[in-house]
Protein backbone atom coordinates (compact mmCIF):
# COMPACT_ATOMS: atom_id res chain seq x y z
CA UNK A 1 0.00 0.00 0.00
CA UNK A 2 1.20 3.35 -0.90
CA UNK A 3 0.77 7.07 0.95
CA UNK A 4 0.25 10.22 -0.35
CA UNK A 5 1.45 13.66 1.86
CA UNK A 6 0.71 17.30 1.07
CA UNK A 7 2.72 20.01 2.51
CA UNK A 8 1.37 23.27 1.36
CA UNK A 9 4.43 25.96 2.12
CA UNK A 10 4.27 30.08 1.82
CA UNK A 11 4.91 30.11 -1.88
CA UNK A 12 3.94 26.53 -2.71
CA UNK A 13 1.85 22.78 -2.39
CA UNK A 14 4.38 19.84 -2.72
CA UNK A 15 2.89 16.41 -2.80
CA UNK A 16 4.61 13.12 -1.96
CA UNK A 17 3.97 9.38 -2.90
CA UNK A 18 5.63 7.38 0.41
CA UNK A 19 5.59 3.81 0.80
CA UNK A 20 4.45 2.13 4.19
CA UNK A 21 8.15 1.99 4.73
CA UNK A 22 8.88 5.74 4.15
CA UNK A 23 10.44 5.16 0.70
CA UNK A 24 9.33 8.74 -1.55
CA UNK A 25 8.38 7.46 -4.91
CA UNK A 26 7.66 10.55 -6.08
CA UNK A 27 7.19 14.31 -5.50
CA UNK A 28 5.86 17.30 -7.35
CA UNK A 29 5.06 20.70 -6.30
CA UNK A 30 2.99 23.43 -7.53
CA UNK A 31 3.02 27.41 -6.86
CA UNK A 32 0.49 29.11 -5.04
CA UNK A 33 -0.68 32.76 -5.71
CA UNK A 34 0.59 35.27 -2.56
CA UNK A 35 0.15 39.01 -2.30
CA UNK A 36 2.32 40.87 -0.32
CA UNK A 37 1.48 44.23 0.68
CA UNK A 38 4.40 45.49 2.66
CA UNK A 39 6.97 43.51 5.06
CA UNK A 40 3.81 43.13 7.51
CA UNK A 41 0.40 42.14 4.98
CA UNK A 42 0.16 38.70 3.48
CA UNK A 43 -2.48 36.71 1.77
CA UNK A 44 -3.09 33.41 -0.26
CA UNK A 45 -6.53 32.04 -1.80
CA UNK A 46 -7.76 29.05 -0.47
CA UNK A 47 -9.35 27.92 -3.72
CA UNK A 48 -5.91 28.56 -5.53
CA UNK A 49 -4.07 26.49 -2.78
CA UNK A 50 -6.62 23.43 -3.39
CA UNK A 51 -6.46 23.08 -6.79
CA UNK A 52 -2.32 23.64 -6.73
CA UNK A 53 -2.59 20.45 -4.11
CA UNK A 54 -4.90 18.63 -6.12
CA UNK A 55 -2.55 19.21 -9.42
CA UNK A 56 0.36 18.27 -7.44
CA UNK A 57 -1.13 14.67 -6.13
CA UNK A 58 -2.30 13.86 -9.53
CA UNK A 59 1.21 14.73 -11.15
CA UNK A 60 3.62 12.74 -8.02
CA UNK A 61 1.04 9.63 -8.87
CA UNK A 62 1.92 9.99 -12.11
CA UNK A 63 5.47 10.12 -11.85
CA UNK A 64 5.61 7.44 -9.60
CA UNK A 65 3.36 4.96 -11.91
CA UNK A 66 1.51 3.65 -9.08
CA UNK A 67 -1.87 2.28 -9.20
CA UNK A 68 -4.02 5.06 -7.67
CA UNK A 69 -5.90 1.77 -5.68
CA UNK A 70 -3.11 1.48 -3.71
CA UNK A 71 -3.49 4.77 -2.21
CA UNK A 72 -4.82 3.87 1.65
CA UNK A 73 -3.83 7.67 3.27
CA UNK A 74 -3.71 10.77 2.73
CA UNK A 75 -1.90 13.41 5.25
CA UNK A 76 -2.05 17.09 5.02
CA UNK A 77 0.31 20.02 6.98
CA UNK A 78 0.62 23.34 6.17
CA UNK A 79 1.67 26.66 7.13
CA UNK A 80 -0.16 28.13 10.02
CA UNK A 81 -2.39 30.51 8.05
CA UNK A 82 -5.89 31.08 8.28
CA UNK A 83 -8.49 30.90 6.29
CA UNK A 84 -12.02 32.83 6.75
CA UNK A 85 -15.23 31.28 4.80
CA UNK A 86 -18.61 32.82 4.41
CA UNK A 87 -21.84 31.77 5.84
CA UNK A 88 -22.68 30.24 2.12
CA UNK A 89 -19.04 28.23 2.56
CA UNK A 90 -17.25 30.36 0.02
CA UNK A 91 -14.36 32.71 0.82
CA UNK A 92 -14.30 35.57 2.70
CA UNK A 93 -12.03 38.40 1.61
CA UNK A 94 -9.72 39.35 4.33
CA UNK A 95 -7.89 41.63 1.89
CA UNK A 96 -8.27 45.24 3.39
CA UNK A 97 -9.37 46.47 0.03
CA UNK A 98 -11.56 43.98 -0.05
CA UNK A 99 -9.92 42.03 -3.29
CA UNK A 100 -12.07 39.22 -3.82
CA UNK A 101 -10.52 34.98 -3.40
CA UNK A 102 -7.69 36.77 -0.91
CA UNK A 103 -9.43 34.84 1.98
CA UNK A 104 -6.20 33.34 4.08
CA UNK A 105 -4.03 35.85 6.07
CA UNK A 106 -0.57 34.10 5.91
CA UNK A 107 1.06 32.91 8.83
CA UNK A 108 4.31 35.19 8.31
CA UNK A 109 1.82 38.44 8.18
CA UNK A 110 2.07 40.37 11.43
CA UNK A 111 -0.79 43.09 10.77
CA UNK A 112 -2.20 42.24 14.32
CA UNK A 113 0.98 42.91 16.27
CA UNK A 114 -1.31 45.45 18.35
CA UNK A 115 -3.86 42.62 19.03
CA UNK A 116 -0.89 40.40 20.18
CA UNK A 117 0.59 43.12 22.39
CA UNK A 118 -2.90 43.45 23.89
CA UNK A 119 -3.80 39.71 24.42
CA UNK A 120 -0.68 39.26 25.73
CA UNK A 121 -1.00 42.20 28.61
CA UNK A 122 -4.42 40.39 29.40
CA UNK A 123 -2.51 38.29 32.17
CA UNK A 124 -4.86 35.38 30.58
CA UNK A 125 -3.71 32.04 32.17
CA UNK A 126 -3.22 30.42 28.31
CA UNK A 127 -0.42 32.55 28.17
CA UNK A 128 1.22 30.66 30.49
CA UNK A 129 1.35 27.93 27.38
CA UNK A 130 2.60 30.31 24.92
CA UNK A 131 6.13 31.19 26.58
CA UNK A 132 4.25 34.25 27.98
CA UNK A 133 3.81 35.68 24.76
CA UNK A 134 1.22 36.08 21.70
CA UNK A 135 2.32 36.09 18.83
CA UNK A 136 1.04 37.78 15.73
CA UNK A 137 1.80 35.13 13.56
CA UNK A 138 -1.37 33.34 15.54
CA UNK A 139 -4.69 33.12 14.71
CA UNK A 140 -6.45 34.56 18.17
CA UNK A 141 -4.44 37.95 17.23
CA UNK A 142 -5.47 37.35 13.26
CA UNK A 143 -9.13 36.88 14.29
CA UNK A 144 -8.85 39.89 16.56
CA UNK A 145 -7.33 42.52 14.10
CA UNK A 146 -10.24 41.19 11.12
CA UNK A 147 -12.99 41.91 13.64
CA UNK A 148 -11.34 44.64 14.95
CA UNK A 149 -10.64 46.21 11.28
CA UNK A 150 -12.91 44.69 8.74
CA UNK A 151 -16.29 44.39 10.99
CA UNK A 152 -18.43 43.97 7.53
CA UNK A 153 -16.08 41.03 6.46
CA UNK A 154 -16.48 39.98 10.45
CA UNK A 155 -20.28 39.83 10.53
CA UNK A 156 -20.26 38.00 7.30
CA UNK A 157 -17.96 34.99 8.31
CA UNK A 158 -19.39 31.76 8.89
CA UNK A 159 -16.54 29.25 9.51
CA UNK A 160 -12.69 29.86 10.05
CA UNK A 161 -9.62 27.18 9.64
CA UNK A 162 -6.18 26.67 9.91
CA UNK A 163 -4.89 25.73 6.65
CA UNK A 164 -4.19 22.36 7.67
CA UNK A 165 -7.83 22.18 8.82
CA UNK A 166 -9.09 23.34 5.55
CA UNK A 167 -7.04 20.91 3.55
CA UNK A 168 -8.76 18.24 5.86
CA UNK A 169 -11.92 19.49 5.58
CA UNK A 170 -12.25 20.01 1.20
CA UNK A 171 -10.91 16.23 1.23
CA UNK A 172 -13.49 14.59 3.79
CA UNK A 173 -15.82 16.86 4.58
CA UNK A 174 -15.30 16.32 8.38
CA UNK A 175 -15.33 19.90 10.36
CA UNK A 176 -12.94 18.14 13.06
CA UNK A 177 -9.77 20.00 14.16
CA UNK A 178 -6.43 19.22 14.87
CA UNK A 179 -4.33 18.95 18.03
CA UNK A 180 -1.70 20.27 16.33
CA UNK A 181 -3.30 23.22 14.77
CA UNK A 182 -5.89 23.77 17.80
CA UNK A 183 -3.38 23.90 20.82
CA UNK A 184 -0.53 25.77 19.28
CA UNK A 185 -2.10 28.51 17.42
CA UNK A 186 -5.90 28.46 18.89
CA UNK A 187 -4.80 28.12 22.58
CA UNK A 188 -6.96 25.39 22.71
CA UNK A 189 -5.98 23.41 25.93
CA UNK A 190 -6.03 19.76 25.05
CA UNK A 191 -4.90 18.67 28.46
CA UNK A 192 -8.11 19.87 30.32
CA UNK A 193 -11.40 18.72 29.82
CA UNK A 194 -13.36 21.92 28.59
CA UNK A 195 -10.98 22.71 26.24
CA UNK A 196 -11.49 26.40 25.22
CA UNK A 197 -10.97 28.52 28.52
CA UNK A 198 -14.25 31.54 28.55
CA UNK A 199 -11.68 33.68 30.00
CA UNK A 200 -9.04 33.77 27.41
CA UNK A 201 -11.61 34.09 24.58
CA UNK A 202 -13.39 37.48 26.50
CA UNK A 203 -9.91 38.86 26.61
CA UNK A 204 -9.39 38.33 23.19
CA UNK A 205 -13.05 39.93 22.66
CA UNK A 206 -14.11 36.43 20.53
CA UNK A 207 -16.50 35.08 23.05
CA UNK A 208 -18.34 33.51 20.78
CA UNK A 209 -15.74 32.17 18.38
CA UNK A 210 -16.08 28.66 18.67
CA UNK A 211 -19.77 29.08 17.25
CA UNK A 212 -18.72 31.41 14.46
CA UNK A 213 -15.77 30.08 13.51
CA UNK A 214 -17.56 26.42 13.39
CA UNK A 215 -14.58 25.39 16.21
CA UNK A 216 -15.33 22.17 17.75
CA UNK A 217 -15.36 21.11 21.32
CA UNK A 218 -12.39 18.42 21.45
CA UNK A 219 -9.20 18.56 19.04
CA UNK A 220 -8.34 15.35 16.91
CA UNK A 221 -5.03 13.50 17.88
CA UNK A 222 -2.08 13.18 15.15
CA UNK A 223 -2.71 9.60 13.19
CA UNK A 224 -6.82 10.16 14.10
CA UNK A 225 -8.57 8.82 10.79
CA UNK A 226 -11.09 11.49 9.50
CA UNK A 227 -12.67 9.51 7.49
CA UNK A 228 -12.67 8.86 3.67
CA UNK A 229 -12.44 11.23 0.71
CA UNK A 230 -15.26 12.89 -0.35
CA UNK A 231 -16.25 12.02 -3.90
CA UNK A 232 -15.63 15.15 -5.04
CA UNK A 233 -12.33 15.27 -3.47
CA UNK A 234 -11.62 11.90 -4.33
CA UNK A 235 -12.61 12.94 -8.23
CA UNK A 236 -10.40 15.98 -7.81
CA UNK A 237 -7.54 14.78 -6.17
CA UNK A 238 -7.60 10.96 -8.55
CA UNK A 239 -7.80 8.53 -5.72
CA UNK A 240 -10.14 6.24 -4.54
CA UNK A 241 -12.87 7.19 -2.07
CA UNK A 242 -11.43 4.34 -0.09
CA UNK A 243 -8.25 6.92 0.91
CA UNK A 244 -8.30 7.37 4.52
CA UNK A 245 -7.80 11.44 5.67
CA UNK A 246 -5.60 11.88 8.45
CA UNK A 247 -5.99 14.65 11.20
CA UNK A 248 -3.77 18.36 9.85
CA UNK A 249 -0.85 19.28 11.29
CA UNK A 250 1.18 22.68 11.14
CA UNK A 251 3.92 22.21 8.81
CA UNK A 252 6.73 22.50 11.39
CA UNK A 253 5.14 20.14 13.54
CA UNK A 254 5.13 17.53 10.56
CA UNK A 255 8.68 18.08 10.16
CA UNK A 256 9.60 17.45 13.69
CA UNK A 257 7.80 14.13 13.86
CA UNK A 258 9.26 13.27 10.24
CA UNK A 259 12.71 13.74 12.21
CA UNK A 260 11.64 12.44 15.80
CA UNK A 261 9.37 9.91 15.23
CA UNK A 262 11.88 7.18 15.58
CA UNK A 263 12.62 8.26 19.15
CA UNK A 264 8.71 8.79 20.45
CA UNK A 265 8.42 5.17 21.59
CA UNK A 266 11.06 6.03 23.95
CA UNK A 267 9.08 8.91 25.81
CA UNK A 268 11.82 8.82 28.97
CA UNK A 269 14.84 9.85 26.51
CA UNK A 270 12.81 12.13 24.12
CA UNK A 271 13.96 15.39 25.75
CA UNK A 272 17.45 14.29 24.65
CA UNK A 273 16.41 15.45 20.81
CA UNK A 274 15.75 18.79 18.75
CA UNK A 275 14.51 18.70 15.58
CA UNK A 276 15.00 21.96 13.54
CA UNK A 277 13.47 22.17 10.50
CA UNK A 278 15.43 24.84 8.81
CA UNK A 279 14.64 26.74 5.48
CA UNK A 280 13.89 30.52 4.98
CA UNK A 281 12.78 30.29 8.86
CA UNK A 282 13.65 27.74 11.15
CA UNK A 283 11.35 25.86 13.47
CA UNK A 284 12.72 24.24 16.75
CA UNK A 285 10.75 21.16 18.27
CA UNK A 286 11.30 19.24 21.39
CA UNK A 287 9.39 16.91 23.21
CA UNK A 288 9.22 15.86 26.66
CA UNK A 289 6.80 13.43 28.82
CA UNK A 290 6.02 16.49 31.11
CA UNK A 291 5.02 19.77 30.54
CA UNK A 292 8.05 22.01 30.63
CA UNK A 293 7.97 26.08 29.90
CA UNK A 294 9.90 28.39 29.07
CA UNK A 295 9.54 31.69 28.46
CA UNK A 296 9.80 33.10 24.86
CA UNK A 297 9.12 29.77 23.25
CA UNK A 298 5.59 28.55 22.71
CA UNK A 299 4.36 25.95 24.66
CA UNK A 300 3.79 23.39 26.73
CA UNK A 301 0.81 22.24 24.37
CA UNK A 302 -0.20 18.41 24.78
CA UNK A 303 -0.36 16.57 21.92
CA UNK A 304 0.59 18.42 18.95
CA UNK A 305 2.99 15.94 17.06
CA UNK A 306 2.71 12.86 19.21
CA UNK A 307 -0.50 12.01 21.51
CA UNK A 308 0.47 12.34 25.50
CA UNK A 309 3.89 13.91 24.98
CA UNK A 310 4.28 17.66 25.55
CA UNK A 311 5.90 20.13 23.01
CA UNK A 312 7.85 23.21 23.18
CA UNK A 313 8.60 25.08 19.61
CA UNK A 314 10.73 28.06 18.61
CA UNK A 315 12.50 29.32 16.07
CA UNK A 316 14.15 31.75 13.96
CA UNK A 317 11.93 33.89 11.49
CA UNK A 318 14.89 34.75 9.04
CA UNK A 319 17.73 31.92 9.13
CA UNK A 320 17.71 31.41 5.32
CA UNK A 321 16.02 34.40 4.65
CA UNK A 322 18.50 36.33 5.90
CA UNK A 323 20.69 34.55 4.11
CA UNK A 324 19.20 35.66 0.62
CA UNK A 325 18.79 38.86 1.68
CA UNK A 326 22.19 39.59 1.76
CA UNK A 327 22.51 38.45 -1.58
CA UNK A 328 19.45 40.46 -2.88
CA UNK A 329 20.87 43.87 -1.22
CA UNK A 330 24.70 43.77 -2.07
CA UNK A 331 26.39 45.02 -4.70
CA UNK A 332 28.41 41.92 -5.08
CA UNK A 333 25.51 39.50 -4.67
CA UNK A 334 22.73 38.57 -7.15
CA UNK A 335 19.83 36.31 -7.12
CA UNK A 336 19.73 34.26 -3.89
CA UNK A 337 19.83 30.90 -6.05
CA UNK A 338 21.74 27.42 -5.28
CA UNK A 339 23.97 28.12 -7.07
CA UNK A 340 25.08 31.81 -5.86
CA UNK A 341 25.23 30.33 -2.26
CA UNK A 342 27.00 27.47 -3.75
CA UNK A 343 29.25 30.10 -4.71
CA UNK A 344 29.53 32.15 -2.21
CA UNK A 345 30.33 29.43 0.11
CA UNK A 346 32.90 28.16 -1.72
CA UNK A 347 34.88 31.20 -1.44
CA UNK A 348 34.43 31.45 2.48
CA UNK A 349 35.98 27.91 2.21
CA UNK A 350 38.74 29.32 0.10
CA UNK A 351 38.87 32.03 2.70
CA UNK A 352 39.28 30.39 6.21
CA UNK A 353 41.80 28.34 5.05
CA UNK A 354 43.92 30.78 3.78
CA UNK A 355 43.50 32.55 7.08
CA UNK A 356 44.67 28.88 9.04
CA UNK A 357 42.29 29.00 11.26
CA UNK A 358 41.86 32.90 11.77
CA UNK A 359 38.24 34.15 11.94
CA UNK A 360 37.65 35.80 8.43
CA UNK A 361 35.88 38.74 9.91
CA UNK A 362 36.87 39.16 13.37
CA UNK A 363 34.97 42.72 13.78
CA UNK A 364 32.13 42.14 11.97
CA UNK A 365 29.15 41.24 13.86
CA UNK A 366 25.28 40.03 12.76
CA UNK A 367 22.22 39.77 14.79
CA UNK A 368 20.08 38.35 12.23
CA UNK A 369 16.47 39.24 13.31
CA UNK A 370 15.37 40.87 10.37
CA UNK A 371 12.05 39.90 10.77
CA UNK A 372 11.82 40.02 14.75
CA UNK A 373 12.72 37.54 16.85
CA UNK A 374 10.97 34.23 17.40
CA UNK A 375 13.14 33.02 20.16
CA UNK A 376 13.80 33.75 23.05
CA UNK A 377 12.55 36.71 22.91
CA UNK A 378 9.11 36.45 21.63
CA UNK A 379 9.60 39.72 20.10
CA UNK A 380 7.98 40.58 16.57
CA UNK A 381 9.63 44.45 16.41
CA UNK A 382 12.91 42.99 16.88
CA UNK A 383 15.44 44.30 14.01
CA UNK A 384 18.56 43.10 12.92
CA UNK A 385 22.05 44.55 13.57
CA UNK A 386 25.41 44.15 11.36
CA UNK A 387 28.33 45.64 13.56
CA UNK A 388 31.85 46.42 11.72
CA UNK A 389 30.67 47.54 8.50
CA UNK A 390 33.38 49.35 6.23
CA UNK A 391 33.29 50.37 2.48
CA UNK A 392 34.59 46.87 0.99
CA UNK A 393 32.01 46.12 -2.01
CA UNK A 394 33.58 43.54 -3.19
CA UNK A 395 32.45 39.99 -3.56
CA UNK A 396 35.16 38.81 -0.92
CA UNK A 397 33.73 41.60 1.35
CA UNK A 398 30.06 39.90 0.70
CA UNK A 399 31.37 36.80 2.03
CA UNK A 400 32.74 38.09 4.99
CA UNK A 401 29.64 39.52 5.85
CA UNK A 402 27.69 36.17 4.53
CA UNK A 403 29.89 34.30 6.89
CA UNK A 404 29.52 36.18 10.11
CA UNK A 405 25.85 36.21 9.37
CA UNK A 406 26.11 32.19 9.72
CA UNK A 407 27.71 32.00 12.66
CA UNK A 408 25.09 34.38 14.05
CA UNK A 409 22.37 32.00 12.84
CA UNK A 410 24.18 28.98 14.55
CA UNK A 411 24.40 31.34 17.74
CA UNK A 412 20.34 32.15 17.65
CA UNK A 413 20.10 28.20 17.81
CA UNK A 414 22.76 27.79 20.31
CA UNK A 415 20.35 30.59 22.71
CA UNK A 416 17.11 28.51 22.39
CA UNK A 417 19.21 25.43 23.50
CA UNK A 418 20.35 27.29 26.21
CA UNK A 419 16.65 28.11 27.03
CA UNK A 420 15.54 25.26 26.56
CA UNK A 421 18.53 23.23 29.11
CA UNK A 422 16.91 26.10 32.06
CA UNK A 423 13.58 24.05 31.87
CA UNK A 424 14.89 20.61 32.33
CA UNK A 425 15.42 19.53 28.69
CA UNK A 426 18.82 18.28 28.24
CA UNK A 427 19.72 18.16 24.48
CA UNK A 428 22.46 16.83 23.17
CA UNK A 429 21.38 15.49 19.41
CA UNK A 430 20.32 18.03 16.51
CA UNK A 431 18.31 16.50 14.23
CA UNK A 432 18.01 18.87 11.32
CA UNK A 433 16.17 18.40 7.89
CA UNK A 434 15.36 21.14 5.60
CA UNK A 435 16.77 23.74 2.77
CA UNK A 436 19.76 24.09 5.34
CA UNK A 437 21.33 20.48 5.08
CA UNK A 438 22.25 21.68 1.10
CA UNK A 439 24.27 24.44 2.84
CA UNK A 440 27.70 22.40 4.29
CA UNK A 441 28.69 26.20 6.07
CA UNK A 442 25.63 26.34 8.39
CA UNK A 443 25.73 22.05 9.26
CA UNK A 444 29.37 22.46 9.97
CA UNK A 445 28.16 25.91 12.51
CA UNK A 446 24.98 24.29 13.95
CA UNK A 447 27.50 21.29 15.24
CA UNK A 448 30.39 23.54 16.05
CA UNK A 449 28.88 26.55 17.69
CA UNK A 450 26.21 24.63 19.56
CA UNK A 451 28.57 20.99 20.70
CA UNK A 452 25.70 19.23 19.65
CA UNK A 453 26.07 16.22 17.37
CA UNK A 454 24.86 16.34 14.55
CA UNK A 455 22.20 14.34 12.38
CA UNK A 456 21.56 15.48 9.29
CA UNK A 457 18.87 14.64 7.55
CA UNK A 458 19.78 15.65 3.48
CA UNK A 459 17.53 13.36 1.83
CA UNK A 460 14.75 13.15 3.94
CA UNK A 461 11.42 15.60 3.19
CA UNK A 462 10.62 16.16 6.55
CA UNK A 463 7.31 17.29 6.29
CA UNK A 464 6.25 15.11 3.79
CA UNK A 465 7.65 12.25 5.86
CA UNK A 466 5.97 12.99 8.59
CA UNK A 467 2.70 13.52 6.92
CA UNK A 468 2.75 10.10 5.49
CA UNK A 469 3.53 8.97 9.23
CA UNK A 470 0.06 10.53 9.90
CA UNK A 471 -1.57 9.29 7.05
CA UNK A 472 -0.19 5.51 7.49
CA UNK A 473 -1.46 5.47 10.92
CA UNK A 474 -4.88 6.91 9.96
CA UNK A 475 -5.15 4.47 6.93
CA UNK A 476 -4.62 1.21 9.70
CA UNK A 477 -1.36 0.85 8.64
CA UNK A 478 0.23 1.15 11.89
CA UNK A 479 -1.25 0.51 15.37
CA UNK A 480 -0.41 3.61 16.50
CA UNK A 481 2.21 6.91 15.11
CA UNK A 482 4.84 5.81 17.23
CA UNK A 483 5.21 2.57 15.40
CA UNK A 484 4.79 4.46 11.59
CA UNK A 485 7.70 6.88 12.95
CA UNK A 486 10.11 3.48 13.97
CA UNK A 487 9.29 2.15 10.90
CA UNK A 488 9.14 4.82 8.19
CA UNK A 489 12.22 7.02 9.75
CA UNK A 490 14.64 8.46 7.08
CA UNK A 491 18.57 7.72 7.59
CA UNK A 492 20.36 10.22 9.02
CA UNK A 493 24.33 11.40 8.29
CA UNK A 494 25.92 12.33 11.27
CA UNK A 495 27.99 15.29 12.09
CA UNK A 496 30.32 15.86 15.44
CA UNK A 497 31.47 19.41 16.67
CA UNK A 498 34.68 19.91 16.39
CA UNK A 499 36.44 20.89 19.99
CA UNK A 500 38.91 23.72 18.99
CA UNK A 501 36.57 25.56 16.86
CA UNK A 502 33.43 25.11 19.64
CA UNK A 503 35.79 26.42 22.24
CA UNK A 504 36.87 29.70 19.68
CA UNK A 505 32.84 30.28 19.19
CA UNK A 506 32.26 31.12 22.64
CA UNK A 507 33.60 34.50 22.20
CA UNK A 508 31.69 34.54 19.52
CA UNK A 509 28.42 33.61 21.28
CA UNK A 510 29.09 36.57 23.94
CA UNK A 511 29.69 39.15 21.75
CA UNK A 512 26.24 37.75 20.23
CA UNK A 513 24.34 38.09 23.73
CA UNK A 514 25.51 41.43 23.94
CA UNK A 515 24.54 42.87 21.06
CA UNK A 516 21.07 41.60 21.76
CA UNK A 517 21.07 43.76 25.45
CA UNK A 518 22.43 46.91 23.09
CA UNK A 519 19.75 46.30 20.91
CA UNK A 520 17.36 46.28 23.05
CA UNK A 521 18.67 49.31 25.64
CA UNK A 522 19.33 51.44 22.37
CA UNK A 523 15.33 50.56 20.90
CA UNK A 524 14.04 52.21 24.58
CA UNK A 525 15.56 55.50 23.81
CA UNK A 526 12.98 55.71 20.79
Amino acid sequence: MNLIAVDVGTTSARAGVVTRDGVMLARTTRPIALQRMGADRAEHQSEDIWAAVCAAVRAAVAEAGIDPATVAGIGFDATCSLVVRDKSGGPLSVAPDGAPGWDTIVWLDHRAREEARALTASGTRVRDYFGGTFSPEMEIPKLMWLKRHLPEAWARAGAMYDLADFLTFRASGSGARSQSTLTSKWGFLAHEKAGWDPDFLKAAGLEDIVDRAGLPSNAMPIGSDLGPLTPDAARALGLPQTCRVAAGMVDAHAGALGVLGAYTGNPDSADRHMGLVAGTSSAVIVLSREPRAAKGLWGPHFGAVVPGLWLNEGGQSASGGALDYLLEVHSAGGVPNAATHETVIKRIAQMRADAEGADIAPRLHVLPDFHGNRTPFADPEALGVVSGLNLDTSFDGLCKLYWRTAVAIAAGIRQILETLRTAGYTIDILHVTGGHTRNPLLMELYADVTGCIVRELPKADAMILGSAMGAATAAGLYPDLAAAGAAMCAKSVTRVPEPARTARYEKDYAVFLKLHAQRKELEVLF
